[in-house]
């Protein structure tokens, strides 16, 4: 198929290297993973993480051999996935520049913690949303180690999230990694709509295909609510 130039726009694409891909693909929220293994605590800030399956509702994250996470997630076979927001900036660099092995870093960050509705790993606060998980896989790929964690239970604060991020204050959206030193916070939701040049077919089917999103999603919450979740 041939390309169709685009009309108006001038742009100029720059060719990047393969390691460039995962700057990309970020910035998903980032999460901070907390585990607990004969009684001792760690936390690790992580950027690479992501839903992998909706039934059973399974995640991932991707943790390197040489973090002291990694041994603690391989052992303890849970960890939980906290999400922060911009308050918690400062601590999110922080926990990403020393090693567990070395440190106790949530008794040094004094950062308060809360149980775990469902795994021993702590949870923390400043978050805005909060992904418990049990193992239920651990692949290796290439010089990482893909943990599916199985979810168990999750929470979130209603003033930052509703089905969707809501957004609304500044202090209470999710924290996203762009690389080096640089973070970033969502701004604002934008909703999808027939493009002001579409085609009345076009703009029929892309209404039709909104309200089926729409249906499937209020069919979701009903299956919830049946399941007292």
């Amino acid at each position: 198929m041939r390309a169709r130039p685009a009309v108006g726009v001038r742009t100029m694409r720059v060719h990047l290297t393969e390691h460039d891909a995962r700057r990309l693909l970020v910035p998903g929220p980032l999460t901070l993973v907390t585990t607990r293994w004969r009684a001792a605590e760690n936390v690790m800030p992580a950027a690479w993480t992501t839903p992998l399956s909706a039934i059973p509702p399974l995640v991932g994250v991707c943790v390197h051999p040489s973090r002291h996470t990694h041994d603690m997630i391989r052992f303890s076979e849970e960890f939980a996935l906290n999400i922060p927001s911009p308050r918690l900036l400062n601590h999110a660099a922080y926990f990403g520049s020393v090693s567990g092995r070395e440190v106790d870093k949530l008794d040094l960050s004094k950062l308060p913690t809360f149980r775990a509705r469902r795994i021993d790993a702590p949870l923390l606060e400043g978050c805005v949303g909060w992904i418990e998980c049990g193992l239920e896989d651990a692949i290796r790929l290439g010089d990482h180690t893909l943990f599916v964690g199985r979810v168990v239970a999750v929470q979130a604060e209603d003033t930052a999230y509703n089905e969707v991020w809501l957004l609304d204050d500044p202090e209470e959206r999710p924290l996203h990694y762009l690389g080096g030193t640089w973070y970033a916070a969502l701004e604002r939701r934008l909703e999808a709509r027939p493009p002001a040049q579409a085609t009345p077919e076009y703009a029929r089917e892309l209404e039709e295909r909104a309200r089926e999103m729409e249906e499937r999603a209020a069919e979701e919450r009903a299956e919830r609510e049946e399941r007292g979740e």
